[in-house]
């Protein structure tokens, strides 16, 4: 059954979506499948920010595409440090 996921997008994973967020609906409620999903969409921009970005689920940060997701998960861009 597919699950429907909130994605928000920030910094550049914004700006490669072209919207702040969105619903995506999901074969499966895991990142990897969101990831597979959010590259189809949009590409090689959307690769670039996802090669050293993360996702933020229930508070904590992942990359760990068997990680399954809730209702809203937070797509953050690298950040630099300062």
């Amino acid at each position: 059954m597919a699950e429907t996921v909130l994605v928000r997008y920030f910094a550049a994973a914004e700006e490669a979506a072209g919207r702040a967020e969105e619903r995506i609906e999901l074969p499966e409620a895991t990142l990897g499948a969101l990831r597979a999903e959010l590259l189809e969409r949009y590409g090689a921009e959307m690769e670039r920010v996802l090669r050293s970005g993360s996702f933020l689920v229930d508070s904590v940060v992942s990359r760990d595409p068997e990680r399954r997701i809730g209702s809203t998960v937070d797509v953050l861009p690298p950040f630099a440090g300062g």
